[in-house]
């Protein structure tokens, strides 16, 4: 695959988990979840501060066929701003994204669905 196609699948990938965080937050707008320019230092998904309040996770996104998940979780904690969470979300061709994130983060996220459940 050439160079520039890898980046459109990627930067589309991005896009994808940008339109999915925009459509579950609460009274966001566009402006306030962006995927990040191909290629730039850091995060790949850029956060307002009123969008972080409510997603208080740092996301490094990966579209490949082959996927080395512990280099991807540490550029994910490199690129992380202080207090938020690294997450690695991730798919490749005809499959389902997925997420992989630390064990303690999703137990909190869990217990929230578990309290939620008993109202």
């Amino acid at each position: 695959m050439k160079t520039s196609s890898a980046k459109q699948k990627g930067r589309r990938f991005q896009q994808e988990v940008r339109d999915t965080l925009l459509e579950v937050g609460c009274g966001l707008e566009p402006d306030d979840i962006r995927s990040a320019s191909m290629g730039a230092y850091g995060e790949d998904i850029l956060f307002s501060p009123a969008a972080r309040k409510q997603f208080p996770f740092s996301i490094e996104c990966k579209n490949v066929e082959k996927l080395s998940i512990w280099r991807c979780i540490d550029q994910a904690r490199s690129n992380a701003p202080e207090g938020t969470t690294p997450m690695v979300a991730f798919t490749r061709n005809r499959e389902v994204p997925h997420v992989a994130m630390p064990m303690e983060e999703f137990i909190k996220i869990y217990k929230v669905y578990l309290d939620a459940q008993k109202d």
